[in-house]
């Protein structure tokens, strides 16, 4: 007779096989903490660190996280950093912490994070693990009285399509796959432990706040207004960019169909002079005109235009509440 744990095992074995879609990362509150630290210290500098934890069903479980290091520009950076990041993960191992690595995390200024490096350190990742994140911090939007964190991965459709290096057109339309859908923002969930939780239901102010200064929270928005543009203005210039890498494509393309029909034709001419002449006609291959140039990648493209879509609803945001502001001013 079976035994029926056994089967369930089996069963158990079985259905662990069909990934379930990822619905929420749960994070530990020292680890934001971390991130946050890390991000504000090194504020406006851009900052980035792995990630450990644990993939549980559909939740991906964030228990802890370590900095990279900031290095100068160096030849041996790359391997440095990875030797860093396998040194860590071993002192991490001894003492008994997750060191199973679930994603990374990064700075960001403004939301400035929708580039094509980010997608390709997506797709790195991917290759070595079945699920991962970026857990995305804002700093600057942070001082307003946000907490701006996200959790982003990217959408199932996309890494087809990336992966296939087949960003026509016609895919895209195909695939009904636009800018907004380059990634998928996951929602997250902070938890804590119950000693932690016990602990700051101790915690009381050491003096209570005797009068309501609400004027100190009336932020000036100018600062972020302006760099905000300046980031408008980058990516305009590098859509530009990209506009162009195109159309000197397809100018080199209809140069080279112009010489491809000058050369049939050229060739139909001699065929004729050879038929008036009673001699066989010419063989009818086509003449090969070497390429000068590759087709410009899609995927850049795609992601400037998505960043300059949330540069601009972000700048309405900006001056909608500056706005606001002087009204009440």
């Amino acid at each position: 007779m079976a035994n029926p744990m056994a089967r369930s095992f089996l069963q158990a074995v079985a259905s662990e096989e069909v990934a379930s879609p990822l619905r929420v990362v749960q994070m530990e509150g020292l680890t934001v903490l971390k991130i946050i630290k890390h991000c504000k210290e090194f504020s406006p500098s851009l900052v980035t660190g792995q990630l450990l934890g644990l993939d549980v069903g559909s939740v991906l479980e964030v228990t802890n996280c370590f900095p990279f290091p900031i290095r100068e520009e160096d030849e041996e950076i790359e391997a440095d950093g990875a030797n860093y990041q396998l040194e860590m993960m071993r002192c991490l191992r001894e003492v008994n912490v997750d060191n199973n690595t679930v994603g990374w995390y990064q700075s960001t200024l403004l939301g400035s994070f929708q580039t094509a490096e980010l997608i390709e350190t997506f797709m790195n990742y991917q290759e070595n693990i079945r699920r991962c994140v970026c857990i995305i911090y804002d700093p600057s939007k942070s001082n307003q009285g946000v907490l701006a964190l996200k959790a982003l991965k990217l959408s199932d459709s996309f890494m087809e399509l990336y992966r296939s290096n087949n960003f026509t057109g016609e895919k895209l339309r195909e695939k009904k796959l636009a800018w907004v859908d380059i990634f998928e923002e996951i929602p997250i969930k902070v938890s804590n432990s119950a000693l932690i939780s016990a602990f700051m239901t101790e915690l009381e102010p050491e003096s209570p706040v005797s009068q309501c200064d609400y004027d100190r929270l009336n932020l000036s928005t100018a600062p972020y207004m302006e760099r905000n543009l300046e980031f408008l203005i980058e990516c305009m210039e590098d859509l530009l960019s990209e506009q162009n890498k195109f159309q000197y494509y397809y100018r080199n393309l209809s140069r080279q169909q112009a010489q491809q029909q000058a050369w049939l034709q050229k060739r139909r001419q001699e065929n004729v002079a050879r038929k008036a002449a009673g001699r066989s006609h010419c063989q009818k291959k086509t003449h090969q005109i070497p390429s000068s140039s590759r087709f410009p990648s899609r995927h850049a493209l795609i992601a400037i235009s998505l960043q300059i879509k949330l540069l601009i609803i972000a700048t309405k945001s900006m001056g909608s509440r500056g706005k606001v502001s002087a009204d009440y001013t």
